[in-house]
């Protein structure tokens, strides 16, 4: 028993960061999707996740051959050869990922200071969300993956590495590739979630258990995926890789301009349509309160 709590403990205390970004992904998630659908993927993404890292160790599919260095055994959660906050951190990885295409794709309203995603049915399941939000992740991947190969020296610790020394410092190009499925995999699972999860519960003609109109919501999950990347860089200049850092501060700037600049340019840019077809699926949407000017 006393294992099992060292264990438990150990999981929480060891990788707080990962902890807080998880809490955060929650918070997001619920306000946006709903308990019921944050739940749902919340499984499922963990076990797409765990079952890509568990082949790729044993047969080097989807990212390659790698292993895990069993250092830290006995003191957080390990399953079936790998570390259970390395999984869980897809979940979040992707679903910041993907509602940041969302925020790309989607029209958006201005209501009282708050900006509303219009989004639809057709939007949240589209193959450009798909697309859009499976390459956001793997730009994330190209940042973290490279610090993370460094934990000897930063507090993640040496937890793994690669049977031969990648293209993109000592990371191969292989890794990328999985990546990209997987995060293609886990947000199409999103989509089939939000679909079949949804349909229920517009049965039931009430807004679902844990979405909210917080204010600025529609922004919850981009902030989350910029502290990702501020946090993965941070840790770069931190262990004195200037050139690692530089490279992910030059990959993410033009993206991160392109959306912002799309996303000032669109405010209140839309549609009466675009308005209508949002509310018909979302009435309890802050959309609703007032109608707005409707630039055509």
């Amino acid at each position: 028993m006393s294992d099992f709590l060292d264990i438990a403990v150990g999981t929480l205390t060891m990788r707080p960061y990962v902890w807080a970004f998880f809490a955060a992904y929650l918070v997001a998630a619920v306000l946006h999707l709903g308990w019921r659908k944050t739940i749902w993927f919340t499984v499922v993404g963990y076990l797409i996740a765990f079952a890509s890292e568990y082949s790729s160790i044993n047969s080097g599919f989807p990212y390659g051959w790698y292993y895990y260095i069993d250092a830290t055994k006995g003191k957080e959660l390990w399953i079936a050869g790998v570390p259970f906050f390395d999984s869980l951190s897809y979940v979040f990885l992707a679903y910041c990922s993907y509602a940041t295409a969302l925020l790309v794709l989607a029209p958006v309203k201005k209501v009282r200071g708050d900006l509303i995603s219009l989004e639809t049915g057709a939007i949240r399941r589209s193959f450009s969300a798909l697309l859009l939000g499976s390459l956001f992740q793997v730009f994330l991947d190209i940042v973290t993956d490279p610090v993370a190969l460094q934990g000897n020296r930063w507090f993640l610790g040496q937890i793994y590495g690669y049977r031969e020394v990648g293209a993109h410092f000592g990371v191969p190009l292989s890794n990328y590739l999985g990546w990209w499925l997987v995060s293609a995999v886990m947000i199409a699972a999103l989509q089939v979630i939000d679909r079949v999860i949804g349909k229920r519960e517009a049965r039931r003609e009430k807004r679902p258990a844990g979405i909210k109109a917080a204010p600025y919501r529609s922004l919850y999950a981009p902030f989350l995926y910029l502290c990702v990347i501020a946090f993965n860089l941070s840790v770069t200049f931190y262990i004195g890789e200037h050139l690692m850092a530089l490279t992910g501060i030059f990959i993410f700037t033009l993206p991160v301009v392109m959306t912002l600049v799309l996303l000032v340019n669109k405010i209140n840019r839309y549609r009466r349509e675009d308005l209508a077809a949002h509310l018909a699926e979302f009435p309890w949407s802050p959309a609703s309160s007032e109608t707005g000017k409707v630039r055509l």
